[in-house]
């Protein structure tokens, strides 16, 4: 279905059934079919909603930069499912779409049941750090318009974050760079302009204002976001932590079926 938010029109899938809904919120250059094989293994048992993010899918790409700031994108969640007409939400977030998981769980914590982050993070510690970042994500986005889509996936796939990947069978492999290219140039540049890592506020300082449930997920061979999810987890008050072995950064890719055990036991309360 398409929900129109202050002028853009989001893209977002709603199947399933379930007393508390499960928000699935794609990673940078993703989109919803990303949660595929999840949703094969979780659709079942609850109702879920997987919205394009802006910039991204089928999702507008808009001109203005503001519109695709964290917490703006975080707002405009929030009216999406009271558009639906759900006030609380078990909310899961990969990478980027966990630092808006995150964000959204700040801003609407009364929204929120539990929070699942998939190798995600708080942003950056320092605003050195994050104006180092901001120069890197807009020369990315320079490279983005200039070169175009398929030159900016032929990198994107190469760089170290994503090696792990590599082991999937080369249709799996097929399958997600044509996603990848699907995407809009503009909605790319603009979501690592005004949502990337370095443009969002630093929530480190705020992670002990999180009262609802927050499960940390990590890849063993996804050494940084391990990193992350040790220091997150000196902040947070009720928290549990996973690191999944085999795996790198993109697990609900790279090891569906174990994925998807650890979020149901989460979500059902049993142990994990």
């Amino acid at each position: 279905m398409y929900i129109v938010i202050n002028g853009i029109r989001y893209h977002v899938e709603v199947c399933g059934d379930g007393l508390v809904p499960l928000v699935l919120l794609h990673g940078f250059t993703g989109d919803s079919t990303t949660w595929a094989n999840f949703h094969e293994w979780r659709g079942q048992y609850t109702k879920l909603i997987i919205p394009d993010i802006i910039g991204h899918g089928k999702t507008d790409s808009p001109d203005e930069l503001s519109r695709y700031h964290i917490e703006a994108a975080a707002t405009d969640l929030k009216d999406i499912l009271d558009q639906i007409g759900v006030k609380q939400v078990d909310l899961l977030g990969y990478s980027m779409g966990g630092r808006l998981a995150l964000t959204f769980a700040l801003l609407f914590p009364e929204s929120v049941r539990k929070l699942i982050l998939e190798s995600s993070s708080p942003g950056l510690a320092t605003e050195d750090e994050s104006q180092q970042r901001r120069m890197k994500d807009a020369e990315l986005a320079k490279f983005i318009t200039e070169k175009g889509i398929s030159a900016f996936v032929d990198y994107w796939e190469k760089i170290s974050l994503f090696s792990t990947l590599k082991r999937l069978p080369l249709v799996s492999q097929h399958k997600i760079r044509q996603q990848r290219l699907k995407n809009s140039q503009k909605g790319l540049a603009n979501s690592l302009l005004g949502m990337g890592t370095g443009s969002q506020p630093s929530w480190w300082g705020k992670l002990k204002e999180l009262t609802c449930e927050v499960l940390l997920i990590t890849g063993a061979e996804d050494q940084k976001f391990c990193d992350i999810a040790d220091r997150m987890m000196k902040e947070l008050k009720n928290s549990t932590w996973i690191v999944v072995e085999g795996s790198g950064h993109v697990i609900h890719v790279e090891d569906p079926k174990k994925f998807g055990t650890i979020v149901s036991d989460f979500l059902s309360n049993e142990n994990i």
